[in-house]
């Protein structure tokens, strides 16, 4: 008894070190598929050479190696690291020394570095596997309603942006180059919403920046770089996976010229005038892992040769600017067009030029690169009604589920739909104005029905959504119940 006791002791011994090789090993692995980075300079292995490993945490370079033996010849050690001279490390309790030799003093995961793969371990990318434009669109059908030409427009450079990062691994004879877009529509149209819904469509990494965050190098705020930033941590720090993904800069008629303004412009054309080499395509080092450039985050270099730029904005008061050139061709005679012929149009964008732009503020190196220029319809009320219901992620089947939590059924009549549609474009802020809508007439709702487990079923009517009358409460296995508005 004592024998076989002692034999499952040593199985679990075996067992615990196989445990403990096979962690190692995984760990091991994990290291193996990024790059060592100074613990002092932070630079990484392939541009500061082969690293010294200290511990399993800590590396060092060639070069800080010898300054701190240079420093340790001069008496100047502790300075190196920043210790305070004549610190006491012989008088420095247990414990102390303990929990210092416990921290982890390592490169942080956010901010580790991939290793460059050989060209023959690229996998290079599947025609057959790329998705047609048909099949890009009709995916954006299930999510966006409308805007047919954004969503062609998209589809097929989206398209050709794949097989181009293709035709790179296929050396052909032919370089084909990219085509940037720029995506103009009033608020609330769908612009961020179309990119953040491709980003779900495809496998390619994808970055939504702000340009309204971006200033001028030397000032306070996000530098320039920092959209690269986030496509390198979209992409896990690939380098290589990142210089083929696509970057969607939001907001970009914020960087307008100013106008009669005597101060330096160093959110506006300045940052148009930093992104022209980003979009034309350049080699630009970035810091993991952070969004500025400091002396404690490693960098890597970037080509944006092959990144796909998407830039979009509302553009407020262009439509003026619009009108004002339509209004200049104006002539006389049977067949000319009166000058107020465009002041309702609602679509006013469609007649966009590249003239407009620049009056606008736009400076023409910017809108050089940026050759595909597309527009976004004003959405109307039967737009609006449709958004309501028919998208996969629409905002009644939203309300459904959370009502459906509480084992109720939530109804919306046909007539209060257009009521919801109708009040929402009064306020003119687009799609963007029906959840606050329906939050409004929903809270009394949302309150009330917890209290009763007895409601099976709530009919939203048009007289509840105009504040005109109430819902109707269908109780478990009773008729229905028209409640008075509250309000």
């Amino acid at each position: 008894m004592a024998n076989q006791n002692a034999n499952d002791n040593d199985t679990n011994v075996i067992n615990a070190d196989n445990n403990s090789s096979n962690v190692n090993s995984n760990r091991n692995d994990d290291n193996d598929a990024y790059e060592k980075v100074c613990y002092v300079c932070r630079r990484p292995e392939s541009k500061a050479g082969k690293m010294i490993t200290i511990s399993p945490d800590i590396t060092i370079c060639n070069d800080c190696m010898q300054k701190a033996f240079n420093q340790v010849n001069s008496g100047n050690f502790p300075k190196m690291f920043g210790i305070p001279e004549g610190f006491p490390f012989a008088g420095m309790p247990d414990d102390l020394m303990n929990m210092m030799g416990g921290m982890n003093m390592g490169m942080p995961e956010k901010q580790k570095i991939k290793k460059k793969k050989p060209d023959d371990q690229v996998k290079p990318i599947d025609l057959k596997a790329i998705p047609s434009p048909h099949q890009i669109h009709a995916s954006l059908n299930e999510y966006v309603v409308g805007q047919e030409h954004a969503k062609k427009v998209m589809s097929v450079a989206v398209y050709n942006h794949y097989k181009r990062v293709a035709a790179l691994h296929q050396k052909k004879d032919v370089e084909i180059e990219k085509s940037n877009m720029l995506m103009i529509g009033p608020t609330g149209s769908g612009k961020t919403y179309l990119v953040k819904t491709l980003a779900k469509l495809l496998d390619v990494p994808l970055a939504i920046a702000d340009a309204t965050s971006l200033t001028e190098a030397g000032y306070i705020g996000d530098d320039i770089e920092s959209v690269i930033s986030k496509l390198l941590a979209a992409a896990d720090n690939d380098v290589e996976k990142a210089q083929t993904g696509i970057v969607f800069i939001d907001e970009i008629d914020k960087l307008a010229r100013k106008r009669e303004t005597n101060h330096r412009d160093v959110n506006g054309e300045s940052v148009q005038q930093g992104l022209l080499k980003l979009l034309e395509g350049a080699e630009v080092e970035v810091p993991v892992g952070a969004s500025s450039k400091n002396a404690m985050v490693p960098m890597v270099t970037v080509d944006t040769t092959n990144i796909l730029f998407i830039c979009g904005g509302a553009f407020p008061d262009l439509d003026q600017v619009i009108r004002e050139r339509l209004a200049k061709k104006s002539s006389m005679g049977f067949n000319a067009e009166l000058k107020d012929h465009y002041d309702n149009e609602k679509n006013i964008f469609r007649y966009v030029e590249t003239e407009d732009l620049r009056n606008f503020g736009m400076i023409p190196e910017f809108l050089g690169r940026l050759p595909i220029v597309f527009t976004l319809d004003a959405l109307d009320e039967k737009m609006l009604t449709r958004i309501l219901s028919e998208p996969k992620n629409a905002l009644l089947k939203q309300y459904r589920e959370l009502l459906a939590m509480d084992e109720v059924d939530l109804i919306f009549e046909p007539d209060a739909l257009e009521a919801i549609a109708a009040k929402a474009l009064k306020k003119d802020t687009g799609a963007r104005a029906l959840r606050a809508i329906i939050e409004d007439f929903m809270l009394d709702i949302m309150y009330e029905i917890p209290k009763d487990d007895n409601i099976g079923r709530v009919r939203i009517t048009r007289a509840y959504v105009e504040h005109t009358g109430g819902p109707v409460i269908e109780l478990r296995g009773q008729e229905p119940l028209r409640l008075a508005n509250e309000n």
